[in-house]
């Protein structure tokens, strides 16, 4: 099935410098999207594309810029806005990953999964939607993870986190859907990405992270291998494309079957 919809729409990343948020721009590239990437850090986007590179260098924006930061929103969106033409799509990829019982974690590190998972889920996401009013179409993705509907010893704070980026989406999706536009989600599992080799940095956390881990209550994922950034790529577009348009205020599970979700 060819993806149809994403040629010259204008779209908006946000985390464009992290494993999946590069693969989500490169992806995006591809299809002919018009891309600003978005991160804390200057954006540098992975993956290989296809097409002359001038054409599509042309086609993709750097901005950098803390998600919480609503008025750093506003202005790289008049930025993309007058340079693109109206945003079209935005996808919520930024997130950061706090590990560890509930009772020892830091004031600091809960303030900051607050910020980054939902707080800039929510300021990006109510920026974009009030752009896309008049214009009565548009999607919102927001990337969170299998952890928001699935206990994870060690990960309730995180888990907390995107559960919150999730409901915030999904309400949004029912407040805006009479206006034409989508909101959805997208949960991965893990994910070969920096972010968890850093959480799992040797080979036998790994395999506990594919085979399963008893002691804590984890069953590992029925289909033995890690996703790569690619996949949760994959499911992004599909969502954001014309092949998706009936379909809103859904989560989409790329985990692997890991969190046995229906």
């Amino acid at each position: 099935m060819r993806l149809t919809g994403l040629r010259g729409i204008t779209a908006v990343v946000t985390g464009a410098s992290g494993g999946i948020g590069s693969q989500v721009v490169a992806h995006l590239v591809n299809e002919g999207a018009a891309v600003a990437a978005v991160d804390i850090t200057h954006p540098a986007v992975a993956g290989r594309w296809s097409g002359p590179e001038p054409a599509v260098a042309s086609r993709v924006t750097r901005h950098t810029a803390h998600v919480a930061d609503a008025a750093a929103a506003e202005r790289i969106l008049d930025r993309v806005e007058a340079a693109h033409g109206p945003v079209g799509l935005l996808v919520n990829v930024a997130g950061v990953l706090h590990t560890g019982p509930l009772d020892s974690l830091s004031d600091t590190a809960w303030q900051e999964l607050l910020a980054v998972n939902t707080t800039g889920v929510l300021v990006w996401s109510t920026a974009v939607a009030r752009r896309m009013t008049p214009h009565r179409r548009g999607s919102i993705i927001t990337v969170a993870s299998n952890s928001a509907g699935t206990p994870r010893a060690g990960m309730a704070a995180y888990a907390a986190s995107k559960a919150a980026a999730v409901s915030l989406t999904l309400g949004l999706g029912l407040e805006v859907s009479s206006l034409g536009i989508r909101c959805n989600v997208v949960c991965p599992g893990s994910t070969d990405t920096p972010m968890l080799r850093r959480m799992a940095p040797d080979p036998a956390a790994v395999d506990a992270v594919l085979h399963g881990d008893p002691s804590a209550f984890r069953i590992g994922i029925p289909l033995g291998r890690l996703a790569e950034p690619g996949d949760i790529a994959a499911a992004v577009l599909f969502l954001a494309s014309e092949q998706a348009r009936h379909i809103t205020l859904h989560s989409l599970y790329v985990d692997g079957g890991a969190a046995l979700h229906g």
